[in-house]
């Protein structure tokens, strides 16, 4: 735990006082920081949220993504259905014969 001289706007209160609060997790490296509050105990707190919240995302286990392929009547469907369009705008351009 590391405090520190928060920055930004708050005038003398804030400048002069070591409000900012920054949390390091040693075994996994995560560093957090915060400087909203002018309190260093709501700061505090807001830093041991944010840990907690960092630490759990750090653990979850990511689901492995499955490969989908389309199956081959819905790549004709889909191949159909761009020719039929292909061939209406073919009609739209065409000049009018008198």
């Amino acid at each position: 735990m590391d405090f520190f001289i928060a920055s930004g706007p708050g005038g003398q209160h804030r400048n002069k006082v070591e409000t900012g609060v920054r949390l390091l997790h040693r075994p996994s490296g995560i560093s957090v920081t915060a400087t909203e509050r002018r309190s260093q105990y709501a700061n505090r707190e807001a830093a041991f949220e944010r840990m907690a919240a960092r630490l759990v995302e750090h653990q979850r286990v990511p689901t492995p993504r499955r490969p989908t392929r389309p199956s081959a009547a819905s790549r004709e469907r889909r191949l159909a259905e761009k020719r039929h369009a292909s061939q209406n705008k073919r009609l739209r351009a065409a000049p009018l014969q008198s």
